[in-house]
């Protein structure tokens, strides 16, 4: 059960480790698809075709590669500036964005 938030006392809080977890898999999975998608229909030929374009496989799959790690990266890094300094559970308040820990 989240505490309630110790500025407003509300009880919709979210736990900063999940949503960092949250963020580095969503930037993850939006990296990997921006790679692959960009890799695969980026400018290259200039004679449509309806075949799929198999030599460009190896490439999607190096492009989106990279694009994951650089994606999960961002999302680290964008939950990882919320958290307050100290120790225990950190939390993030929903109703006022207030950011605390919890010992308990």
């Amino acid at each position: 059960m989240p505490p309630p938030c110790m500025r407003c006392d509300s009880q919709r809080v979210i736990n900063l480790e999940t949503a960092r977890k949250l963020g580095i898999a969503a930037g993850a999975v939006a990296g990997t698809l921006k790679g692959a998608y960009a890799s695969l229909h980026g400018p290259g030929r200039l004679i449509p075709t309806t075949a799929f374009p198999i030599g460009r496989v190896a490439a999607a799959v190096m492009a989106g590669t990279s694009g994951g790690i650089a994606g999960a990266a961002a999302g680290h890094r964008v939950v990882l500036h919320l958290f307050p300094a100290g120790e225990g559970t950190p939390w993030l308040c929903l109703g006022c964005g207030h950011a605390f820990r919890d010992l308990g």
